[in-house]
Protein backbone atom coordinates (compact mmCIF):
# COMPACT_ATOMS: atom_id res chain seq x y z
CA UNK A 1 0.00 0.00 0.00
CA UNK A 2 1.37 3.41 -1.02
CA UNK A 3 0.21 6.31 1.13
CA UNK A 4 -0.19 9.66 -0.61
CA UNK A 5 -0.94 13.17 0.58
CA UNK A 6 -2.18 15.57 -2.10
CA UNK A 7 -1.69 19.28 -1.41
CA UNK A 8 -4.16 21.53 -3.24
CA UNK A 9 -7.78 21.66 -4.32
CA UNK A 10 -7.58 22.56 -8.03
CA UNK A 11 -8.19 20.48 -11.15
CA UNK A 12 -5.16 18.20 -10.82
CA UNK A 13 -5.72 17.56 -7.10
CA UNK A 14 -9.38 16.75 -7.70
CA UNK A 15 -8.70 14.25 -10.48
CA UNK A 16 -5.83 12.57 -8.62
CA UNK A 17 -7.86 12.22 -5.44
CA UNK A 18 -10.76 10.71 -7.38
CA UNK A 19 -8.67 8.20 -9.33
CA UNK A 20 -6.61 7.13 -6.30
CA UNK A 21 -9.83 6.54 -4.33
CA UNK A 22 -10.64 3.80 -6.86
CA UNK A 23 -7.20 2.19 -6.60
CA UNK A 24 -6.75 -0.68 -4.15
CA UNK A 25 -3.03 -0.26 -3.45
CA UNK A 26 -3.07 3.54 -2.89
CA UNK A 27 -4.41 5.38 0.15
CA UNK A 28 -4.67 9.10 -0.69
CA UNK A 29 -5.59 12.09 1.48
CA UNK A 30 -6.27 15.55 0.06
CA UNK A 31 -5.23 18.67 2.00
CA UNK A 32 -5.98 22.30 1.18
CA UNK A 33 -2.75 24.27 0.72
CA UNK A 34 -3.91 26.67 3.45
CA UNK A 35 -3.89 23.80 5.99
CA UNK A 36 -0.19 22.91 5.89
CA UNK A 37 0.12 22.71 9.66
CA UNK A 38 -1.88 19.49 9.53
CA UNK A 39 -0.25 17.60 6.65
CA UNK A 40 -0.51 13.85 7.29
CA UNK A 41 2.64 11.75 6.92
CA UNK A 42 2.76 9.71 3.70
CA UNK A 43 5.13 7.79 1.44
CA UNK A 44 4.69 10.50 -1.20
CA UNK A 45 3.43 14.08 -0.78
CA UNK A 46 2.20 15.56 -4.06
CA UNK A 47 2.06 19.36 -4.39
CA UNK A 48 -0.52 20.48 -6.98
CA UNK A 49 -0.49 24.24 -6.33
CA UNK A 50 0.29 26.95 -8.91
CA UNK A 51 3.85 27.12 -10.24
CA UNK A 52 4.63 30.35 -8.40
CA UNK A 53 3.58 28.83 -5.06
CA UNK A 54 5.56 25.58 -5.28
CA UNK A 55 8.71 26.87 -3.55
CA UNK A 56 6.85 28.48 -0.65
CA UNK A 57 4.47 25.57 -0.08
CA UNK A 58 7.22 22.95 -0.28
CA UNK A 59 9.34 24.81 2.28
CA UNK A 60 6.61 24.22 4.87
CA UNK A 61 6.31 20.46 4.37
CA UNK A 62 8.21 18.10 6.67
CA UNK A 63 7.24 14.82 4.96
CA UNK A 64 10.06 12.59 3.68
CA UNK A 65 9.38 12.56 -0.08
CA UNK A 66 7.82 15.63 -1.72
CA UNK A 67 7.02 15.96 -5.44
CA UNK A 68 5.31 18.58 -7.59
CA UNK A 69 3.18 18.17 -10.73
CA UNK A 70 4.38 21.15 -12.77
CA UNK A 71 5.65 20.95 -16.32
CA UNK A 72 7.73 24.11 -16.20
CA UNK A 73 9.22 24.11 -12.67
CA UNK A 74 12.53 22.32 -12.02
CA UNK A 75 13.03 19.70 -9.33
CA UNK A 76 15.42 22.08 -7.54
CA UNK A 77 12.59 24.59 -7.00
CA UNK A 78 11.26 22.35 -4.24
CA UNK A 79 12.43 23.88 -0.94
CA UNK A 80 11.70 20.99 1.43
CA UNK A 81 14.69 19.63 3.36
CA UNK A 82 13.92 16.03 2.48
CA UNK A 83 13.76 13.99 -0.74
CA UNK A 84 12.41 15.62 -3.92
CA UNK A 85 10.79 14.51 -7.15
CA UNK A 86 8.41 15.35 -9.99
CA UNK A 87 5.12 13.62 -10.87
CA UNK A 88 4.14 15.48 -14.05
CA UNK A 89 1.11 14.35 -16.04
CA UNK A 90 1.15 15.80 -19.54
CA UNK A 91 -2.56 16.35 -20.00
CA UNK A 92 -5.12 19.13 -19.76
CA UNK A 93 -7.33 18.84 -16.66
CA UNK A 94 -10.78 20.37 -16.16
CA UNK A 95 -12.82 19.54 -13.06
CA UNK A 96 -15.99 18.62 -14.95
CA UNK A 97 -14.27 16.56 -17.69
CA UNK A 98 -13.35 12.96 -16.83
CA UNK A 99 -9.75 11.93 -17.56
CA UNK A 100 -8.72 8.52 -18.89
CA UNK A 101 -5.47 8.08 -16.93
CA UNK A 102 -4.49 5.03 -18.99
CA UNK A 103 -3.86 7.47 -21.86
CA UNK A 104 -2.00 10.08 -19.79
CA UNK A 105 1.82 10.25 -20.09
CA UNK A 106 3.50 10.32 -16.65
CA UNK A 107 6.84 12.16 -16.74
CA UNK A 108 8.80 11.25 -13.61
CA UNK A 109 11.95 12.58 -11.98
CA UNK A 110 13.63 11.84 -8.66
CA UNK A 111 16.97 12.31 -6.94
CA UNK A 112 17.70 8.58 -6.62
CA UNK A 113 16.65 5.30 -8.19
CA UNK A 114 14.62 4.02 -5.22
CA UNK A 115 12.44 7.14 -5.19
CA UNK A 116 11.99 6.94 -8.96
CA UNK A 117 10.83 3.32 -8.62
CA UNK A 118 8.31 4.41 -5.98
CA UNK A 119 6.96 7.09 -8.33
CA UNK A 120 6.80 4.49 -11.12
CA UNK A 121 4.76 2.18 -8.88
CA UNK A 122 2.37 5.02 -8.08
CA UNK A 123 2.02 5.98 -11.75
CA UNK A 124 1.46 2.36 -12.81
CA UNK A 125 -1.36 2.04 -10.28
CA UNK A 126 -3.45 4.43 -12.42
CA UNK A 127 -1.68 4.66 -15.79
CA UNK A 128 0.36 2.87 -18.46
CA UNK A 129 2.55 5.47 -20.16
CA UNK A 130 5.56 6.05 -17.90
CA UNK A 131 8.59 8.15 -18.87
CA UNK A 132 11.79 9.13 -17.07
CA UNK A 133 12.16 12.83 -17.93
CA UNK A 134 14.72 15.35 -16.65
CA UNK A 135 13.82 18.91 -15.63
CA UNK A 136 15.28 20.30 -18.87
CA UNK A 137 13.39 17.78 -21.01
CA UNK A 138 10.19 18.59 -19.12
CA UNK A 139 10.57 22.30 -19.90
CA UNK A 140 10.84 21.45 -23.58
CA UNK A 141 7.76 19.22 -23.39
CA UNK A 142 5.84 21.94 -21.58
CA UNK A 143 6.46 24.64 -24.18
CA UNK A 144 5.65 22.16 -26.96
CA UNK A 145 2.43 21.33 -25.09
CA UNK A 146 1.51 25.02 -25.00
CA UNK A 147 1.65 25.07 -28.80
CA UNK A 148 -0.34 21.86 -29.38
CA UNK A 149 -2.88 22.46 -26.60
CA UNK A 150 -3.24 26.05 -25.35
CA UNK A 151 -2.51 27.79 -28.66
CA UNK A 152 -4.57 25.26 -30.61
CA UNK A 153 -7.50 25.77 -28.25
CA UNK A 154 -7.19 29.54 -28.80
CA UNK A 155 -7.51 28.83 -32.53
CA UNK A 156 -10.73 26.94 -31.76
CA UNK A 157 -11.91 30.01 -29.87
CA UNK A 158 -11.06 32.26 -32.84
CA UNK A 159 -12.83 29.90 -35.24
CA UNK A 160 -15.86 29.90 -32.95
CA UNK A 161 -15.85 33.72 -32.88
CA UNK A 162 -15.85 33.84 -36.69
CA UNK A 163 -18.70 31.33 -36.87
CA UNK A 164 -20.76 33.30 -34.35
CA UNK A 165 -20.17 36.57 -36.21
CA UNK A 166 -21.55 35.09 -39.44
CA UNK A 167 -24.24 32.94 -37.76
CA UNK A 168 -22.69 29.59 -38.75
CA UNK A 169 -22.87 26.59 -36.33
CA UNK A 170 -19.39 25.87 -34.91
CA UNK A 171 -20.34 22.20 -34.52
CA UNK A 172 -19.91 21.78 -38.29
CA UNK A 173 -16.16 22.10 -37.72
CA UNK A 174 -15.94 19.43 -35.01
CA UNK A 175 -15.42 16.42 -37.35
CA UNK A 176 -12.58 18.34 -39.01
CA UNK A 177 -11.00 19.06 -35.62
CA UNK A 178 -11.15 15.36 -34.70
CA UNK A 179 -9.75 14.21 -38.05
CA UNK A 180 -6.87 16.69 -37.83
CA UNK A 181 -5.90 15.36 -34.39
CA UNK A 182 -6.23 11.71 -35.44
CA UNK A 183 -4.26 12.20 -38.66
CA UNK A 184 -0.97 12.87 -36.88
CA UNK A 185 -1.13 9.41 -35.31
CA UNK A 186 -0.09 8.04 -38.72
CA UNK A 187 1.45 11.07 -40.45
CA UNK A 188 4.04 13.60 -39.31
CA UNK A 189 2.59 17.11 -38.79
CA UNK A 190 4.42 18.44 -41.85
CA UNK A 191 3.00 15.61 -44.00
CA UNK A 192 -0.50 16.29 -42.67
CA UNK A 193 -0.42 20.01 -43.48
CA UNK A 194 -3.09 21.12 -45.97
CA UNK A 195 -4.85 24.38 -46.82
CA UNK A 196 -4.34 27.58 -48.82
CA UNK A 197 -1.06 28.56 -47.12
CA UNK A 198 0.82 25.38 -48.06
CA UNK A 199 -0.64 25.66 -51.61
CA UNK A 200 0.12 29.39 -51.75
CA UNK A 201 -3.45 30.01 -52.93
CA UNK A 202 -3.28 33.81 -52.95
CA UNK A 203 -6.86 34.47 -54.04
CA UNK A 204 -8.30 32.31 -51.26
CA UNK A 205 -5.97 33.89 -48.70
CA UNK A 206 -7.13 37.38 -49.77
CA UNK A 207 -10.78 36.33 -49.60
CA UNK A 208 -10.24 35.00 -46.07
CA UNK A 209 -8.53 38.18 -44.92
CA UNK A 210 -11.43 40.26 -46.23
CA UNK A 211 -13.77 38.38 -43.85
CA UNK A 212 -11.66 38.91 -40.73
CA UNK A 213 -11.24 41.76 -38.25
CA UNK A 214 -7.79 43.29 -37.71
CA UNK A 215 -6.79 41.02 -34.79
CA UNK A 216 -7.85 37.91 -36.68
CA UNK A 217 -6.02 39.14 -39.81
CA UNK A 218 -2.80 39.50 -37.81
CA UNK A 219 -3.05 35.91 -36.54
CA UNK A 220 -3.96 34.62 -40.01
CA UNK A 221 -1.03 36.39 -41.68
CA UNK A 222 1.47 35.23 -39.03
CA UNK A 223 0.44 31.57 -39.22
CA UNK A 224 0.22 31.65 -43.02
CA UNK A 225 3.75 33.06 -43.25
CA UNK A 226 5.04 30.42 -40.82
CA UNK A 227 3.45 27.61 -42.86
CA UNK A 228 4.82 29.05 -46.10
CA UNK A 229 8.33 29.26 -44.59
CA UNK A 230 8.09 25.74 -43.20
CA UNK A 231 8.72 26.80 -39.59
Amino acid sequence: MITVTIIGNGNVATHLTNVFSKTKNVNATQVNSRELKAVPQADITIITVSDDAISEVSSKIKNSFVVHTSGSVSLDSLQNKTKKGVFYMLQTFSKDKEVNFSEVPFCLEAENEDDKKLLESLAKSIGKKIYSISSEQRKVLHVAAVFVNNFTNHMYKTGNDICEEYNVPFEILQPLIKETAQKIETLSPIEAQTGPAIRNDKKTIKNHLDLLNKKQQKIYKTITKSIRNGN
